[in-house]
């Protein structure tokens, strides 16, 4: 079964950092894209960044673009996202997920979530 956990969620100053973990178990890792997801109150659930299995193909929605870094540990299981300036519009509860699709994918296209970590990006 394939579980995933993240971690590093807190509240932040606007313009400050914070690094979101996702630690999932089992031996598939690596055959899996990672994607990180967020959910602000009302709103949505967005695609918010991925990453191939192997590491080398990075994917963003604009508004996170140059703030935003994805990468993975597949020794450790663990897909991470360092997120930088960030901003209130930042706010919102942040989800990782595991899946097969490639690129700019929508929610349904990945098969496993973790349970969620909310960033609060307030002053």
């Amino acid at each position: 079964q394939v579980q995933l956990v993240e971690s590093g969620g807190g509240l932040v100053q606007p313009g400050g950092s914070l690094r979101l973990s996702c630690t999932v178990s089992g031996p598939t890792f690596s055959s899996f894209v990672m994607g990180w997801f967020r959910q602000a109150p009302g709103k949505e659930r967005e695609f918010v960044s991925s990453i191939n299995w192997s590491g080398t193909g990075t994917y963003y929605i604009d508004s996170v673009k140059g703030r935003f870094t994805i990468s993975r540990d597949n020794a450790k299981n663990t897909v991470y996202l360092q997120m930088n300036d960030l901003s209130p519009e930042d706010t919102a509860v942040y989800y990782c997920a595991a899946g097969r699709c490639v690129g700019l994918c929508s929610a349904r296209q990945y098969n496993y979530w973790g349970q969620g970590t909310q960033v609060t990006v307030s002053s």
